[in-house]
């Protein structure tokens, strides 16, 4: 099975010059915790919930009325090809896990690096064969104390 057979499609990013609080209503309106950051068409990082929480509330000189996205974004980005087997994407956040960043979605890309979806741990549980995800899901889904 493909990444591209159970990735939301359709899926927005927004320019590093969006302000934080947009951000944050777009979580809650979407119920979900990243939203990627584009600049010239390119995906040029993330924030997360937790970026805006431990870069932007956590420090001392935050305004959160006068901050960006490119204030609290991680930059780089961690993908996979909506080509590659679900497998792959599966270990690929695994192995993020391990590194200690806390990846359970992935922005997906297209063989011209075009963003077209994402695809989250939630998405490979739906979709997926049990025994080719259940112990990588457990093991990456694991609240951390």
């Amino acid at each position: 099975m493909r990444v591209k057979n159970v990735m939301h499609k359709g899926v927005d990013w927004v320019s590093p010059d969006t302000p934080v609080t947009e951000i944050a209503k777009l979580m809650q309106g979407h119920d979900i915790g990243c939203i990627p950051i584009g600049e010239n068409d390119r995906l040029i990082g993330m924030v997360t919930d937790r970026d805006i929480v431990c870069k932007g509330l956590a420090s001392k000189d935050f305004n959160a009325a006068r901050a960006m996205a490119r204030d609290v974004m991680t930059e780089g980005i961690h993908c996979c090809r909506e080509d590659d087997d679900l497998a792959k994407a599966v270990h690929h956040m695994e192995t993020l896990k391990v590194r200690r960043l806390k990846v359970r979605r992935l922005p997906v890309i297209n063989k011209s690096r075009r963003m077209v979806g994402m695809i989250s741990l939630g998405d490979v549980g739906h979709f997926a064969a049990a025994d080719l995800v259940s112990g990588c899901v457990k093991s990456v889904s694991t609240h951390h104390h």
